[in-house]
């Protein structure tokens, strides 16, 4: 059986953080756990004293993507990232029409609080969300 990966991140705003990466990924906010109705009856279920309010938890609609837990910590992000997420967008026969793609979804991103930290020109664009977590645009041969 093959194993099943979640990614979670750290950040210092949650919801600034779920809400760009909702629509980066088209993600929706993950159900709490059975048999808790609320993430908020889930979290108090723990006996620990420790910050899991200041999260988001983040799933596929579609149940495919892994899903994404967001946690608030109160170090702050010191380095470049070792593992980063890829966004992936159709590629096309034509390079000049999967690079405008590309430039297209990095668009996007930064109008949903995104920013662009270099171009790989016509193969790559390096971004950071709002807490400058990297990730890149990219193209794939099958979305």
């Amino acid at each position: 059986m093959a194993a099943r990966i979640d990614l979670t991140l750290d950040c210092a705003d949650a919801s600034l953080l779920a809400e760009f990466w909702k629509t980066a990924l088209g993600y929706v906010d993950e159900p709490p756990p059975p048999p808790f109705a609320t993430r908020e009856e889930w979290l108090a279920s723990f006996d620990e004293d420790d910050e899991a309010d200041g999260g988001a938890w983040l799933c596929d609609p579609e149940g495919r993507g892994p899903r994404l837990s967001i946690l608030r910590v109160p170090e702050p992000k010191t380095a470049k990232n070792r593992l980063h997420m890829d966004i992936r967008v159709l590629r096309d026969a034509d390079p000049a029409v999967t690079w405008r793609r590309v430039k297209a979804e990095a668009a996007r991103l930064v109008a949903a609080g995104g920013g662009v930290l270099r171009e790989e020109d016509g193969h790559h664009i390096v971004m950071a969300d709002p807490e400058g977590n990297e990730f890149c645009v990219a193209s794939a041969a099958a979305v």
